[in-house]
């Protein structure tokens, strides 16, 4: 289990570095389209789009790492009063619901990736493919999945040893 870990762990964080590169690449080109406005009075044709699909990336890439990390936002004021067993009990209740969500979000995401391939559905300005990026989305949702399963089942072990 602990190896599943590593590579996990590993995994997002090669996830969150591509992010970091596409993330990188949107500011240049949110940059160069202003200097090409300003000095040439000509912007570049598709920012708009290319920023979208980068966002977009950059999103999906960066979940998993962010969730490892422990870096999603969480209102526990309110469940830091119950007992330990109670917050235990509601964080499996939390944890597999999320991962059922998720899991859900990510399988229809998939669908929609494959329907706009068959579809040959592309951006109206860049006319790039819109499924690689959905792809990405996905997959971003998947690893988040496969981080929120491995905190259940660290749970599910707390559980069980209590």
């Amino acid at each position: 289990m602990k190896k599943i870990g590593k590579a996990v762990a590993a995994l997002t964080r090669a996830m969150d570095e591509i992010a970091g590169y596409f993330l990188v690449a949107a500011v240049f080109l949110i940059v160069a389209n202003i200097v090409a406005g300003v000095v040439f009075n000509s912007y570049i044709l598709g920012t708009y789009e290319y920023v979208g699909f980068l966002t977009a990336a950059v999103i999906g890439l960066s979940l998993g790492y962010c969730a490892l990390q422990g870096g999603h936002i969480a209102v526990d004021f309110l469940v830091e009063k119950f007992p330990p067993r109670a917050r235990l009990v509601l964080e499996l209740i939390t944890g597999l619901a999320t991962l059922t969500f998720f899991a859900f979000s990510s399988w229809h995401i998939v669908l929609y990736g494959l329907d706009t391939f068959r579809t040959g559905e592309i951006a109206p300005t860049t006319t790039l493919p819109l499924y690689p990026f959905i792809f990405l989305v996905a997959l971003g949702l998947l690893v988040l999945g496969v981080v929120i399963l491995l905190r259940v089942g660290k749970l599910l072990r707390k559980a069980v040893e209590r």
